[in-house]
């Protein structure tokens, strides 16, 4: 007798982690490979983090808080708010999962832009919701494309700022405007995981806008620029009577121990993210050089990641394993000649040029 999964299962899009090191060089026998595909912090974890997280290795025999009290409050007065306003998850994909749940309905019209980050529809597939998408623009979010698909009935509008994979940011004018053109039962929930990489000066900082917008929700993350990817720790920031919502919904003890006391130390390590964001920004710029060098166009980022046109992507992608590179390609987000390569420690950016620099002689001389 079959089992019969339910409709969102059965068509759900999956979603695709970047390939660990240690699977690649299993499957090829490699040795010394490097992952940049994943966007993770080349510098490591914040190491008052590391000691927070040590520490708290005794009492893992106990269950966590429950309500994160202690990192809610760090978190409020790191953004100067109140700790009713906020909700943690097990990575921000889990606060995401939670909004959906604490929100959406089926046939609830949700809009999300072409090319965002993938999460965005999978939640939407999950609660059945009518999924509009909206072309981009530049390879970024067309605001007024996304206003053109809000009706009276839109539940909530996603927008990654800055966006991955592309690394385009909207600016502060446009998206309070786009806000503002909003009805006030529709969400506007803005996933800004890459704040602290963004460097253009117009760049918005929608935590600062929930007074002004109730139906604003900012989602921010440990997992990049404080380097706790593994520990899985994100949070969303609302007004007091949407988060308490989001809240009731969430899974018991859905942050682990040690990932709460890693986060509140790591919040505090203000030397850990200026170091991090210095490297950043000398990566990017060594990426800008090296691959106009090549010939190789790319999207300006304002994240820790390049998206690069390179041919057929999935193809470069193949051949970059094969020099121990792992990079992610982006066909399934509708770029299928491009690769989103991680900004990372300034001998893996060196790695990564050389590797694509032998793929391209390879190709040329097909």
């Amino acid at each position: 007798m079959e089992i019969k999964t339910s409709r969102p299962a059965r068509d759900i899009i999956v979603y695709q982690p970047g390939k660990p090191v240690e699977e690649l060089e299993r499957e090829l026998g490699l040795t010394d490979s490097i992952k940049v595909a994943s966007n993770e912090n080349p510098l490591g974890p914040s190491p008052k983090a590391l000691e927070a997280a040590r520490g708290a290795l005794g009492g893992i025999h106990r269950y966590p808080d429950g309500g994160g009290f202690y990192l809610k409050r760090a978190l409020a007065e790191f953004h100067g708010l109140t700790p009713e306003h906020f909700t943690l998850g097990n990575g921000t994909n889990e606060v995401l999962e939670n909004i959906a749940h604490a929100f959406f309905n089926p046939d609830d019209p949700v809009i999300i832009s072409e090319g965002a980050f993938i999460v965005y529809l999978i939640v939407s597939q999950l609660s059945e919701c009518e999924i509009r998408k909206a072309p981009m623009r530049d390879y970024a979010h067309d605001l007024d494309a996304m206003a053109g698909l809000v009706c009276d009935r839109t539940k909530a509008v996603f927008i990654a700022n800055p966006n991955n994979p592309t690394g385009t940011a909207v600016e502060e004018a446009a998206l309070r405007k786009f806000i503002e053109g909003l009805p006030g039962h529709t969400l506007a929930v803005v996933d800004e995981a890459y704040f602290q990489y963004a460097h253009r000066e117009d760049y918005p900082d929608t935590s600062k806008m929930i007074a002004q917008y109730p139906n604003v929700v900012t989602l921010r993350t440990f997992s990049k620029v404080y380097g706790l990817a593994g520990l899985r720790v994100g949070y969303g920031i609302a007004r007091p009577e949407l988060a308490e919502i989001v809240n009731k919904v969430r899974e018991p003890f859905n942050v682990n121990s040690l990932a709460l006391a890693g986060a509140e130390a790591a919040l505090g390590d203000e030397e850990h993210v200026r170091r991090t964001v210095s490297v950043n920004a000398e990566g990017r710029e060594y990426f800008v050089r090296e691959l106009a060098r090549l010939g190789i166009p790319f999207v300006p980022t304002q994240g820790n990641f390049m998206m690069a046109e390179v041919g057929e992507g999935m193809e470069t992608y193949e051949a970059l394993l094969r020099e121990g590179v792992i990079v992610r390609p982006v066909g399934g987000y509708g770029f299928p000649n491009h690769v989103r390569i991680s900004i990372g420690a300034p001998e893996e950016n060196q790695r990564v040029i050389e590797a694509l620099s032998a793929v391209l002689d390879n190709r040329r001389g097909e």
